[in-house]
């Protein structure tokens, strides 16, 4: 509780000047009465001196006002100018972006020698056309034909290329690194280790070009003026497939080496627990030329009338209760409210148009977790405006913070599996219960939010609109001044 503060003492009463003659009151009136009375020639030549004075001070305003319009004028008659071109400083506001020269060997080469890449094949179709892999021809009929070019058949794995392509380009990027906020890393870790990860191969060979880029990063000056903080890199696979504890499991050990410490990473799932981990969405097939590409979609999806409830896409796995193979079993028992596709084999590889049309046509789409807590089918289906149904919280909420709506209400169902499971709850029943209102509120929610979740096919983005690449560099550089400011390192 603050102190009273206290009472004021009372004024002292005014002591009596000591030097009367300068008094205020008899010292002005003792020259003004005298010197302006009419009777008094000097009080006129005073007058006239101060009427002429006054006329000079407001001539002069009067032109300074007129210089300042002439000059201020034609920038407030246009203000449409002024709040559509933002002005270049203003433009990387956050900072401006480095991006290393890494050896060959760490990016280029994996892309040349892409036929090495998987034990059962090559992957080079994949990553054709800057890793958007091979034009969606199939999709003809499905899609709307001037949207054709923009759909691709795009694995889920090729984030490192999109954003290394991307990052090039950007309006941010400079090439000179002392007047760089943030450097990019522009590694393809996960090419790098996938090649090793259904072979028989050492702990050695799969953290060999972790290894190799951490060593080189290290050795460059920037590195060491920050220990890595403002160092950034796309590491296009699940964190779990970089966390490997001991040399038996599986995986690499890259993001537990001491020096990725400090690195921000931005995967297509994120281990919620690690502040430099960041979730991006994964990539889809839809690549927009133009940002009349993605209004001309979210018009097509949200004008689009779905004949089915929900919908499943999906294969079973052999584990114990696999909820999956509950989920399939269950919408081919309601085969009148729930659409399903059965990825069996590989029934939904890149190549058929059965899973987007699927989307497209039903109200709402089931998504349990994949193989890990989340799956590139989430974006697939919320992409063709379909509302997803969730059933752990992992997949989705505690992931993607920077792409989805902050309410998960507002755009997504929640089931609690458990409940499905013991047969408290029907999913059906809990999906027609939302009123017409309601799902459209949650459609437009998911389709407003599109732009978030696809990335470009423009190499410069889409101008206005901001796919997830800006909005996950934006997310970076924002984070990284933000610790500059506090002065705050790791």
């Amino acid at each position: 509780m603050l102190p009273y503060s206290k009472l004021p003492s009372p004024d002292p009463p005014p002591k009596k000047s000591k030097f009367p003659e300068l008094d205020p009151k008899s010292s002005l009136n003792g020259l003004i009465y005298p010197t302006l009375s009419l009777q008094s020639p000097r009080s006129w030549l005073l007058l006239v001196i101060l009427l002429l004075q006054v006329i000079f001070v407001l001539v002069l305003r009067s032109v300074s006002m007129s210089f300042s319009t002439s000059h201020v004028a034609p920038q407030q008659s246009h203000p449409e100018i002024s709040a559509s071109v933002p002005r270049v400083s203003d433009q990387c506001e956050l900072g401006k972006i480095y991006v290393y020269d890494l050896p060959k060997a760490l990016n280029e080469d994996l892309l040349q020698n892409c036929h090495e890449l998987n034990p059962w094949g090559s992957r080079c179709d994949m990553l054709l056309n800057d890793g958007f892999g091979r034009q969606a021809s199939a999709l003809n009929g499905v899609v709307p034909e001037n949207l054709l070019p923009a759909w691709h058949w795009t694995d889920q794995f090729v984030l490192e290329i999109i954003f290394h392509r991307r990052i090039l380009n950007h309006r941010c990027r400079t090439l000179e690194p002392e007047s760089a906020a943030a450097f990019y890393i522009p590694f393809y870790v996960g090419l790098a280790v996938g090649k090793y990860l259904w072979s028989d191969s050492s702990a050695k060979a799969r953290d060999m070009h972790c290894d190799m880029m951490l060593k080189w990063v290290q050795d460059q000056p920037y590195w060491n003026r920050s220990d890595g903080w403002d160092h950034f890199t796309a590491m296009g696979r699940i964190t779990w497939d970089f966390r490997r504890s001991k040399d038996e499991d599986w995986g690499s050990s890259c993001i537990y080496k001491k020096a990725m410490r400090n690195i921000t990473r931005l995967l297509i799932e994120r281990n919620p627990w690690d502040y430099f981990d960041v979730g991006v969405p994964y990539p889809t097939g839809f690549h927009p030329r133009s940002a009349s590409d993605v209004t001309q979609w979210q018009d097509y999806v949200r004008s689009r009338n779905r004949s089915s409830l929900y919908c499943f896409a999906g294969a079973t796995r052999m584990v114990k209760n696999d909820f999956r193979s509950m989920l399939l079993s269950h919408c081919k028992n309601e085969s009148g409210s729930c659409r399903v596709v059965d990825c069996e084999g590989t029934r939904c590889m890149n190549g058929t148009s059965a899973i987007l049309e699927t989307f497209l046509d039903s109200v709402f789409c089931l998504q349990p977790r994949g193989d890990s807590f989340t799956r590139r089918s989430i974006f697939d289906c919320m992409v063709a405006g379909s509302i997803p149904v969730f059933f752990w919280k992992r997949s989705a909420y505690f992931q993607y913070a920077w792409f989805l709506p902050d309410e998960p209400g507002s755009y997504s169902v929640f089931i609690d599996r458990n409940e499905v499971r013991n047969g408290t709850k029907s999913i059906k029943a809990v999906l027609e219960s939302y009123s017409q209102e309601e799902v459209k509120r949650m459609r437009d929610k998911v389709i407003d939010y599109i732009p978030k979740f696809i990335y470009a096919k423009s190499r410069e983005g889409l101008g206005t609109i901001k796919d997830a690449f800006d909005v996950a560099i934006d997310g970076v550089l924002r984070r990284i001044k933000e610790q500059q400011e506090l002065g705050f390192k790791w």
